[in-house]
């Protein structure tokens, strides 16, 4: 039998919004980042895809093997080619899983020229499954800049064409503007799955504005996300281990009326890749696994980054510990903002698109249900039930701040932040966390952390 695709799944493409409509609803709560995108009118830059051979300290040394792999990128079809934007855990699990398949050709986009230059004394991506560790080389390689190569081959990037397959695994706070910087190279007939953690930034109401002031009527890329439960932890550059298998589950976000069939390859691609174990989902469940998922990680992460600890030393056997008594105020206050969020107009869209019939009756019986799946002890329960599963495992969070990088705070705490704001709501306890995460640099114990959030006492 043959697996599903995203059209099976919906019968009917997604309604889009009129700009004029958009614009008086939503455009003057329209959130800073989509200000700052939309306001950009220009085509977006001209990019140069630099390989091994515009390497000056490759010229001087000569490696045909890595040469073999630049001349597949000319003789590969294009629109069989899978772009992967980011090769951080996410990347290379996605990277290594479809090279295992071994049907796409492959090209990992680095972001800075020091990685490339890595590639060429070590090109390979290593990654460890129960003690038993894989090196994958079957990949071209590329560093997207606007800088012209002074030496070897000089192309643009997909020569000038559009890319036909894009994952985007980059940390959450970098996806939209670096797919939004390569707009010039996307199109109807493009893909883009988004694997990163957090909210979708397309979803309504933002992303029918965003896909109006960015392309010409349906004209818009196939936009798609993965929402990845896998653990997977660095073990050192372009090195990972795959801690904690488990699924993915993929469905469209906005979807082109036109050009919907051209998702097919990706989507297949993805779903039969070896360890993977990703399965397609309608639009309307995509978006309710989000919504927990991003529940689980507002929790979890940020305090795993406060407490520096793994996740299961966040749950005690009594209950009554500073940190459960945290993550209660945090789930309150998210129960509050997906219930109002399930209510609004704004979703109605997306609960169109359900498993029930297109009926008044039984979008009322979905919306209901969904409210009780959104209250705090629903919330709750699905916490205490993941924090079980992943309690040996190390947040991203934590391992972003003891590496000194940039957390995802502002795409999971933030998000119910921001989206309390747009629907006339507060969630103080969510600031604070932010705030907590982004500005000390200190470790926190149970007593101390107790302190920034006076609100426990009440419980």
């Amino acid at each position: 039998m043959p697996r599903p695709t995203f059209t099976s799944y919906m019968a009917m493409p997604l309604a889009r919004h009129n700009l004029s409509q958009s614009s008086q609803s939503y455009s003057v709560r329209a959130p800073a980042w989509l200000q700052k995108l939309v306001s950009d009118v220009t085509k977006g830059p001209k990019l140069y895809a630099w390989t091994i051979e515009n390497l000056e300290a490759h010229r001087q040394k000569r490696d045909t093997k890595l040469e073999l792999h630049t001349r597949n990128l000319v003789q590969a079809d294009a629109t069989k080619r899978v772009h992967i934007l980011g090769i951080g855990n996410l990347g290379r699990l996605y990277a290594t899983s479809l090279a295992n398949l071994g049907e796409a050709p492959i090209t990992l986009v680095l972001h800075r020229k020091g990685l490339l230059e890595q590639w060429a004394s070590e090109p390979a991506i290593e990654i460890t499954r129960r003690g038993v560790t894989e090196r994958v080389e079957n990949f071209d390689v590329e560093w997207w800049t606007e800088e012209k190569p002074p030496v070897g081959p000089v192309r643009e990037v997909c020569r000038g064409c559009s890319i036909s397959n894009l994952i985007v695994s980059t940390k959450a706070p970098d996806a939209l503007p670096q797919v939004d910087r390569l707009r010039r190279y996307l199109d109807a007939k493009s893909t883009v799955a988004f694997v990163q953690n957090g909210m979708n930034r397309l979803w309504p109401p933002n992303g029918a504005i965003y896909n109006d002031k960015r392309f010409l009527p349906n004209q818009h890329p196939n936009w798609i996300h993965c929402v990845t439960t896998h653990g997977v932890t660095s073990l050192g550059p372009l090195k990972s281990i795959h801690a904690s298998p488990a699924d993915i589950a993929m469905g469209p976000v906005s979807l082109n009326p036109e050009t919907r069939d051209c998702s097919d390859y990706l989507v297949e691609q993805i779903l039969r890749a070896p360890h993977l174990s990703a399965r397609a989902v309608p639009t309307s469940a995509l978006w309710v696994l989000q919504l927990e998922k991003l529940v689980v990680n507002s929790t979890i992460n940020p305090l795993t980054a406060l407490l520096r600890c793994k996740n299961g030393s966040l749950f005690s056997e009594s209950g009554d510990s500073a940190s459960e008594k945290v993550m209660d105020l945090l789930i309150d206050e998210a129960s509050l903002v997906l219930q109002a969020l399930v209510q609004h107009p704004s979703s109605r869209e997306i609960l169109a698109d359900s498993s029930f019939p297109d009926t008044g009756t039984h979008e009322s019986v979905d919306r209901m249900a969904l409210l009780a799946r959104f209250s705090p002890a629903r919330l709750r329960a699905m916490l205490h039930h993941v924090g079980e599963k992943v309690k040996d495992n190390t947040s991203s969070m934590l391992q972003d701040v003891t590496s000194g990088k940039q957390t995802e705070i502002r795409e999971f705490n933030g998000w119910f932040v921001d989206m309390a704001e747009y629907l006339g709501l507060e969630t103080p306890n969510h600031k604070v966390i932010c705030d907590l995460v982004e500005n000390s640099g200190q470790v926190l114990g149970q007593d101390q952390l107790g302190r920034h959030f006076p609100a426990i006492n009440k419980l």
